[in-house]
Order: structure tokens, then C-alpha cells, then sequence
């Protein structure tokens, strides 16, 4: 599962830039204190935050993982940062704080975020079919199955396929590896190397050719939506997409090591990525990810954003601190709080969660009774139901390379983790371990 995503952000390259419209002077970015205050001030206990510790450090001396940065902070107070192991095991390079990571598919919360501030502005509606932006689409049809001979049986959708339903990976797109997808319809995407296009356009053209997995609104599949959420906001904001990401999130929040690629004077601050090789029971350092060549030393030209930013974790924390206080820290506002609860809020229908027909999920993220998705992050809508100890409300997701954050606005909490480990089954695991950790260390919540 990881290692599927991995291969979707490797592949995607950016579209030619468009035209960019005159932009108001960015405001100065906010001040974020990273002072480690005692955890017991907001509720936490020191003695049980080390069960956190253990748990990532206990991976790296075990040599599972080469390093680590976790963050911890409850009502806006930084009480735990930790840094872990090693940037690069060949070469003993420290991990340090400004270590620059793949984030992957922790890209797609941020293009939600993109989104949302386009819709902000009235340039959308969830119930907005798709074809409405993108002409190419209005002639797309259902999978249903393979005649006698082995051909595709296709249908009219029931409903053209709308905006909501693409970001909550509902609509019926699928990625075209893994075992996401219909075999058959995946086999197609595989055929048309869809995440190999050269840029967004030309992923637009050859999805128009590809029928859905399901009715729209059906079924939860991981897909290639954040990708056309993508060429979404190039096409409704005149700008390229890391220029929006730029100008409407990255700069206002001073996130100035995040972006689509890493500067020549920035990648020695660039943490190794490897993978978990079962047959040796090791790390192995994985500098073309997985066997494809990925090049992050120049803006690409098919930008992805479900899984083709890099960040750090001080960035990254400045992304989710905004989102957990409602779309602003201190006078920057990048969202509305209407629109921060709209895009955390589980749209997939009941019907779908409960299910039977199929796993509707990804590794350890099933779609489940309290358990389901918003608009580019999984949502904890009731968390005993679903097995967990989070506050109700959670949202959250991760990147292949093991990048994960959330943010519980029950407890006010937000974590974020970096690491670089791919194709490693612990990921998840180690992810999901990482919650119960902290939630068992806010012993008073009260605070």
C-alpha cells in the first residue's frame, strides 16, 4: 500500500505554467513558539510521554527505522519534540530539525486545503459535477462487469460524478496499481501510464478514456483524485499549482521548506529515503524510489498533489496548527472555521462505510462504523465505534514513506511525525501506535 503511493507521487510531473495574476504583498508569516513547555501545564504526563519515545526509538535500535522527529502540542503549547537516529545510516549524517522529507500523500490534506480556498471564493460547489470544469469528463462511464469474450461492460453513471465526491474518494477513480482498482479497469490505467503523463492536461485526457470503478457515491476507493484536484486549481485560479501552493498557504504560514522539489542549496538537508527489504529483514537506501527514476532537484512538470510535496516537520506543523485553531494562526487566516469543519467532516455515506461488498479503505485506514473520510483526510467521527482512543472529530492521514500527522479538536491536540521508510509493513502500525501513546499520556484533560 505504501509503496503504491510512493509510486504514484515518483511519477507525477507538473503542468505547463499558466499565466500568473497580480498578487497582493504576502503579509509577514506568524510567529510559532517551538519552546518545549512541561506536559503536565496542558495535561500530560512526562513519565507516560516516554512510552512515545520507546516505542520510535526502540524501531531505530532495532535498525527498522534509520531516524525520527515527532512533534506534540495541545492547545497551541509544543510539550514534546523528539529527534531520532540518523538523516543517512551510510554516512552517520544526524537527523536534525530541518531535515526535508517526501511527504507524499500527506500532500493531499494540503491540496485539500487548496481547494477549500477556492471554494471559499465561491469558484465551486460539492455538488458540482466534475464535467462542469472538466468538459473531458462528461462522457465517462461505470464498470459493470466483462461479457462472455472478456470485454468491459460499461453503463452511464447513475449521476455524473461530482466535486465532493472526488475529494472524498468516492467518485470512482482508481490509481491503476495495487489492488485498489477493478483488475480490469486498473489494467487500463497501468496500459495508459496515466501518473507517467507529462503534465496534467494530459492525465486529464487519458482518464476521460477510463471508465469508473463503481457508481459515484457507491464505493471509497484510493485514487488519483487529489491529482485532479490538482489540475482543479490551476484551471479555477489561473495559476500554476505550486504557485497557488505557494502564494495562498506556503508563504502566508512561513512553511519555507515546502514545495514540489528541493533547491541545490537545501539537499544536504535531505533525508535519505529507504526501503524495508523482507527478504533481508533490513533497510536498504532507496535512491530511485522503488525502481523509478525521481528527480526533486527542479519543479516538475506534472505536479502531484496526492503525493508530490516534500516539507519538514516545523512546516508541516505550521500547516496542521491552522488547521486545529479553525484556518488561521494569530491574524493569518487561511480558511474560514466553516470551511476547516466542512473539510474534516465524514462524507462517505453509510451505505458505503457499512458495506460488505469489499474492503473499502487502505492498509489499517478501513472505512468502518466511526471511521470514515472528509475531503482529502480520514475522519474519526466516532472513535470508540471505530476502536479508538482518539477524541471525536480526528482527522488525519499519512505519506508512503511513514509521514504522518493529526489533529483532535476534542483535545485539542496536534501531532505530526517524519520518518522515511517505505514498503515497511509497520508503518501503519507504528502510525496507529504512535496515537495511543499520546492518548494515553493526556491524563488530564481537564488542563
Amino acid at each position: 500500500m505504501k509503496h503504491i503511493r510512493s509510486t504514484i507521487a515518483a511519477c507525477a510531473l507538473l503542468a505547463a505554467p499558466i499565466s500568473i495574476a497580480a498578487q497582493a504583498p504576502t503579509p509577514a508569516s506568524p510567529n510559532i513558539d517551538l519552546t518545549v513547555v512541561k506536559p503536565e501545564t496542558v495535561g500530560f504526563s512526562t513519565e507516560r510521554l516516554e512510552r512515545l519515545h520507546k516505542l520510535v526509538q526502540d524501531e531505530v535500535n532495532q535498525k527498522q527505522l534509520s531516524g525520527a522527529i515527532t512533534l506534540l502540542a495541545r492547545h497551541g503549547k509544543v510539550v514534546d519534540y523528539h529527534i531520532y537516529g540518523k538523516r543517512n545510516m551510510e554516512t552517520g549524517t544526524p537527523m536534525t530539525r530541518d531535515t526535508i522529507f517526501r511527504a507524499y500523500s500527506m500532500s493531499k490534506p494540503i491540496t485539500g486545503v487548496a481547494m477549500m480556498i477556492l471554494y471559499e471564493q465561491g469558484k465551486w460547489l460539492p455538488s458540482d459535477p466534475l464535467s462542469k470544469y472538466i468538459p473531458e469528463f462528461a462522457n465517462l462511464k461505470v464498470y459493470k462487469g466483462t461479457d462472455a469474450s472478456g470485454k468491459l461492460i460499461l453503463v452511464d453513471p447513475d449521476h455524473p460524478p461530482t466535486i465532493g465526491e472526488l475529494m472524498s474518494h468516492t467518485a470512482g477513480f482508481s490509481y491503476g496499481f495495487g489492488n485498489f482498482g477493478r483488475p480490469e479497469v486498473d489494467a487500463i490505467y497501468r496500459d495508459k501510464q496515466v501518473m507517467q503523463s507529462k503534465n496534467l492536461q494530459e492525465m486529464i485526457d487519458k482518464v476521460s478514456t477510463i471508465p469508473l470503478n463503481y457508481q459515484p457515491g457507491k464505493g471509497w476507493m484510493y485514487s488519483l483524485s487529489m491529482d485532479i484536484e490538482g489540475y482543479l486549481i490551476e484551471k479555477l485560479s489561473g495559476q500554476s499549482l505550486p504557485d497557488f501552493m505557494h502564494d495562498h498557504i506556503f508563504a502566508p504560514l512561513g512553511m519555507k521548506d515546502t514545495g514540489f522539489y528541493v533547491p541545490a542549496d537545501k539537499r544536504n538537508r535531505f533525508a535519505t529515503n529507504y526501503t524495508w527489504k523482507a527478504e533481508t529483514k533490513q533497510l536498504d537506501a532507496n535512491p530511485t524510489e522503488n525502481g523509478i527514476p525521481t528527480d526533486y532537484t527542479t519543479q516538475p512538470t506534472m505536479p502531484s498533489g496526492g503525493g508530490g510535496l516534500v516539507s519538514t516537520l516545523d512546516d508541516y506543523y505550521r500547516f496542521a496548527l491552522m488547521l486545529s485553531k479553525g484556518g488561521a494562526i494569530g491574524s493569518t487566516r487561511i480558511l474560514a472555521p466553516s470551511s476547516v469543519k466542512l473539510m474534516s467532516t465524514n462524507h462517505v455515506a453509510e451505505s458505503v462505510i457499512n458495506g460488505t461488498e469489499r474492503q473499502w479503505g487502505i492498509g489499517l485506514s478501513q472505512m468502518r462504523p466511526g471511521f470514515g473520510y472528509g475531503y482529502n483526510v480520514a475522519v474519526m467521527y466516532d472513535p470508540p465505534t471505530a476502536n479508538l482512543t482518539d477524541g471525536k472529530g480526528t482527522f488525519f492521514w499519512d505519506g508512503a514513506a511513514g509521514t504522518w500527522f493529526w489533529v483532535d479538536p476534542t483535545n485539542d491536540i496536534v501531532f505530526v511525525g517524519m520518518i522515511q521508510r517505505m514498503s515497511s509493513p509497520d508503518n501503519h502500525p507504528l502510525e496507529y501506535k504512535a496515537h495511543t501513546a499520546v492518548n494515553q499520556a493526556l491524563v488530564d484533560p481537564s488542563k
